[in-house]
């Protein structure tokens, strides 16, 4: 393991066998001021740029990721044990991003006319400065530029405080950027405590926050926004329900909620966590979805066929087994895996639990990781209401052959998202966040774009 302290470095450790990386030390205050300082400088010239040239500037990162896919992916693989095919998919699908912001994003920041009588009031999105990141290691390139993309092509600069364990990472999407032809200041990477952190969200020069993470850290990031006056964007847990009604196509609902719920080796905030199935079928699917599971290949990250990886931190292993143990001390049935792989590696069985109830550890907590919950629903009417007893509202999935039915379903769900026949997923061309403990504000679409933005009324001759 590691032979410096983590209070002192970021410690970057391969989950796969324990053995240390790299280890960078945190930066000084000095260096800290000096970074604020450039992203400040940085957005005094970015935001005046013709927004044509803002975009050329994403059109060549689009390019360059793909260049680098390879090593870009295979550091994620070591560093938190993402599968390298994923790992190569969650690299192509930025430089799409980057692609879709080029081509869509000038129109939503486009001049928006307003209903005055005499014609002459208009909205016009306004940057409004440097955006203090602070981003999770568990997609370690996507969850940084969904963010970024549409936030660097508004006028703002971007200053990323990256998950300690995956620095790395984190050197290298800097160094794409700056090849990519971004000026200096546009896109700082800070490698700082929270102590660090902290005095960043109250320092002058940063203009809002955004976080993705934990609920607790939501809630101080949050407190510390709030107490500078600044706005910030939450994106936090979830306990996603994914529904399966009678009706449903039994063989594209359990692909779909294998896929949902394992990718990533199921540590995704919008996975298919609390899988809702109606008795009349419960069966059937289990059966399906159990044995889709044990089919599963766990193994090395870097190796094309493995679907489960490490996860990525140790101690978040010990924490997902004792929420496994605990749930099945309250009576849920073990249907398959639960426990720790044997050997050297971060690795925990897939598993599957059963006759999972609404006051069990599994239903009323986030399990981060390969573990997928059964609940029984009596009727679609009972499946609603098991899915929102949750204080997470992230997003939702429903399948049922009945599709306006769903909708009249889905509109019952307290969720940023809710997905009919298809498992959830971000995308830039639909809005991303949630609710309730989940967090609140979106990322992607025109929400993205336009959330760091000051929408001024600018209106002429009123009288």
């Amino acid at each position: 393991m590691s032979s410096v302290s983590p209070a002192t470095h970021a410690i970057s450790i391969n989950p796969g066998n324990g053995e240390q990386l790299a280890a960078y030390p945190y930066e000084s205050a000095e260096a800290l001021d000096a970074a604020l300082s450039r992203a400040a400088s940085g957005f005094a010239s970015w935001k005046h740029l013709p927004l044509s040239q803002r975009v050329e500037r994403l059109v060549v990162l689009a390019q360059v990721l793909r260049r680098q896919a390879e090593p870009m992916a295979r550091m994620a693989s070591q560093e938190m044990g993402k599968p390298i095919v994923q790992a190569r998919g969650e690299i192509e699908k930025c430089a799409q991003l980057c692609e879709w912001y080029a081509e869509q994003g000038p129109a939503m920041l486009a001049a928006e006319p307003a209903p005055v009588p005499n014609g002459q009031a208009r909205i016009e999105y306004r940057p409004l400065g440097p955006i203090l990141a602070v981003m999770p290691w568990n997609f370690p390139y996507w969850q940084v530029l969904r963010g970024a993309v549409p936030t660097l092509l508004a006028g703002n600069t971007y200053v990323l405080k990256h998950a300690p364990n995956i620095m790395g990472c984190a050197y290298l999407l800097g160094n794409a950027m700056q090849e990519a032809g971004f000026p200096a200041g546009t896109f700082e990477v800070l490698n700082v405590t929270p102590e660090g952190v902290s005095q960043a969200i109250a320092d002058p020069r940063i203009a809002a926050v955004t976080l993705t993470g934990s609920v607790r850290a939501g809630m101080a990031i949050g407190a510390q926004a709030g107490a500078a006056l600044k706005k910030c964007v939450l994106e936090l847990g979830g306990s996603d329900p994914f529904i399966v009604l009678d009706d449903a196509d039994l063989d594209a609902a359990v692909q779909a909620a294998v896929i949902g719920r394992y990718q990533n080796t199921g540590q995704v905030c919008a996975a298919a966590k609390r899988l809702i199935v109606e008795q009349g079928v419960v069966e059937e699917f289990t059966r399906r979805f159990v044995e889709a599971t044990r089919q599963l290949v766990i193994g090395d990250a870097l190796h094309d066929d493995t679907y489960i990886g490490p996860m990525a931190r140790f101690d978040l292993r010990d924490e997902l087994d004792q929420q496994v143990q605990a749930t099945l001390a309250e009576g849920a049935t073990l249907l398959l895996g639960g426990s720790k792989a044997e050997g050297v590696g971060n690795f925990y069985q897939p598993t599957v639990l059963g006759d999972v109830t609404d006051q069990m550890t599994s239903f009323r907590e986030e399990l981060f990781g390969p573990v997928a919950s059964i609940i029984t629903a009596r009727d679609a009417e009972h499946a609603l209401a098991l899915a929102n007893d949750s204080e997470f509202g992230l997003t939702a999935t429903l399948y049922s052959a009945d599709v306006e039915r769903a909708e009249r379903l889905g509109a019952q769900l307290e969720t940023g998202g809710v997905f009919i026949n298809g498992y959830s997923a971000s995308d830039p061309r639909v809005t991303f966040g949630g609710v309730k403990k989940s967090g609140f504000g979106r990322e992607l679409s025109h929400f993205g774009v336009r959330e760091f933005c000051n929408a001024q009324t600018v209106w002429l001759d009123r009288n």
